[in-house]
């Protein structure tokens, strides 16, 4: 049987911190409706961004975060987001931050920096959660894959609202190139395609991803999203299309969800 104070712990509000290569975001995430209590708190991603520069602009939004009148206990656990794959708590890849992470155990770093528990999720993973959960996936069995324009192309891989993580859609090699090299919105910005261009390249790309993996919905998310009108209705899929609802929190409400999964803190 469940006390009362084990109960009370279950979709208690917690921090959710969102590492990006100009900026680093923190929130307090109410899991209970999947929205940030209060406004983000941000700084600037240090520059280089080494680890122990991030590690220390991570502790400066915390300690921020901390302050206010609503933020958890000092002592529970925080999750961050990280722009590479992270697989056991280590980076295996880099996008937009200095290479000195590979290799590197970023759970024990920031868990020791912090003093409290921290686990690291990619970015794109965290807002696939995040959309699955409380966003335009919600409720939808299946597979969901969430993709994210912007400097490259991010994905997640969503199973019956359950992650499978560190799936790195953006470089399938379509057409003889890596996918986000021509498909992402920076490469759209690159090559002043109009978005009647840039729909040719994203029919392209969402076609040949429906036929590896037929999902039941895509959702799709980044800066461009919020220009959905422009190209979504352009394209001709089997599969249901449609952009993210969760926009810029998507990352900081993912981290949260994934460290309440891991301490059994989300029911």
């Amino acid at each position: 049987m469940v006390n009362k104070d084990e109960k009370s712990k279950k979709n208690a509000p917690l921090i959710g911190i969102d590492i990006g290569g100009t900026g680093i975001k923190g929130g307090i995430v109410d899991l209970k409706r999947g929205k940030l209590a209060g406004d983000r708190f941000r700084v600037p991603t240090p520059q280089p961004s080494t680890p122990e520069a991030v590690a220390e602009a991570v502790a400066h939004v915390v300690e921020e975060l901390s302050k206010r009148p609503d933020a958890p206990s000092a002592h529970s656990p925080i999750g961050v987001t990280f722009p590479g794959i992270i697989q056991h708590g280590v980076v295996h890849s880099t996008a937009n931050v200095d290479n000195a992470w590979l290799g590197l155990d970023i759970d024990g770093l920031l868990t020791a920096r912090l003093g409290r528990p921290v686990e690291v999720i990619n970015d794109a993973d965290a807002a696939g959660l995040a959309e699955a959960r409380y966003g335009a996936g919600e409720g939808v069995k299946g597979t969901v894959l969430v993709i994210t324009l912007g400097t490259g192309i991010g994905s997640a891989f969503i199973f019956d609202g359950k992650l499978v993580p560190n799936a790195e859609l953006g470089h399938l090699e379509i057409d003889g190139f890596d996918a986000e090299s021509k498909a992402s919105a920076v490469a759209r910005e690159r090559d002043g395609l109009s978005w009647e261009e840039y729909s040719v390249l994203l029919q392209r790309y969402f076609s040949h991803v429906e036929f590896l993996f037929s999902p039941e919905l895509f959702i799709v998310g980044g800066g461009i999203s919020k220009r959905a009108d422009e190209y979504l209705p352009r394209l001709k899929l089997r599969t249901p299309i449609v952009p993210a609802e969760l926009k810029n929190d998507a990352g900081i409400v993912g981290a949260a969800i994934e460290i309440a999964l891991k301490h059994k803190l989300a029911k």
